[in-house]
């Protein structure tokens, strides 16, 4: 199985209007209630691609409990293993602007956890480690959970010879990567703040200089850049899709686990990655993607060596 962790899980609310206006009451002309955090929407994404996926991370409160609930509705072979804590799960709002197609994101910070709790996290993740044939670590830590955290359990990982992906940002990425994940995944944003530079394949260079055996770099609408042992490349998706983006990094990371699980090398992994992210941004919500328009920029995403 492919184990996925959300150490700050969400429930996600997507609202559509016709147009956001500052300062102005609006309708929402739909809304959309789905189980999130940058994990979950991993682990739905490879759930309705068929691969047996275990979520693990922190859940609690009232939101927590509709987390759960509409976690157990998801497509495909998904098990729950989240940790409950006394704290509420927190909740995201994404505001789509109709008529332009962007999208306003609102986040929570996240539930205190407790010493007792991320002690009893890291037991089960302990445990869970033993079935699985790669982790990925995503998504930002909540109040209480130590700084280094993502350093610890991808050091967890690799003593258990189990492959890991890690997708964060700011510090705990910085720590992270130095205990050498097996891939790191980051934004263009994330990478910059990272290297201090915003030339794409110069800052992947130096991410992956700083630990990280590969690194995958996500640039929104002109695909990813990935430099690793075997080469680096850059991957195009075939149209500039409008929509909702919000989730498409998720579903970027969805596609590199799902390649990898089927052995396929790496320009493969990035096509599948290109294709998932930008059938994300045709999707109602995170986590989920449009099943035609993935077939369809799968055949015409374009991989060339960088």
């Amino acid at each position: 199985m492919i184990l996925t962790v959300t150490l700050n899980a969400a429930l996600d609310l997507t609202y559509r209007v016709p147009r956001l206006r500052p300062h102005t009451s609006h309708r929402v002309a739909r809304a959309v209630e789905r189980p999130g955090g940058k994990g979950v929407n991993v682990a739905r994404v490879l759930a309705a691609l068929g691969h047996d996926t275990v979520v693990t991370g922190f859940v609690g409160g009232p939101t927590g409990e509709t987390l759960r609930r509409l976690l157990a509705e998801s497509t495909g072979p998904l098990t729950d293993a989240l940790v409950p804590i006394t704290g509420t799960t927190r909740r995201t709002v994404a505001v789509v602007d109709e008529a332009s197609g962007d999208t306003t994101q609102l986040n929570e910070a996240g539930p205190d956890v407790s010493p007792e709790e991320w002690t009893a996290f890291d037991d089960r993740y302990t445990r869970l480690l033993r079935d699985a044939r790669a982790v990925t670590l995503c998504g930002s830590l909540p109040p209480g959970v130590p700084v280094g955290a993502y350093a610890h359990l991808v050091r967890q990982a690799r003593a258990q010879h189990v492959p890991v992906l890690l997708d964060t940002s700011g510090e705990p990425l910085r720590r992270g990567i130095a205990a050498r994940p097996d891939v790191v995944k980051p934004n263009a944003a994330e990478l910059a703040a990272l290297t201090g530079s915003t030339d794409p394949l110069r800052a992947t260079l130096d991410a992956r200089r700083r630990g990280a055996h590969a690194v995958a770099a996500s640039l929104g609408p002109d695909g990813m850049l990935a430099v690793t042992p075997d080469g680096t490349w850059r991957a195009t998706p075939p149209d500039r899709l409008t929509g909702n983006p919000t989730g498409a990094g998720d579903s970027a990371v969805a596609g590199l686990l799902s390649a990898w699980s089927a052995g396929l090398p790496w320009p493969d992994r990035l096509a599948r990655a290109v294709a998932l992210s930008a059938a994300t941004v045709r999707a109602p919500a995170a986590g989920e993607f449009d099943a035609a328009v993935y077939e369809d920029a799968l055949a015409r995403v374009r991989v060339t060596e960088a």
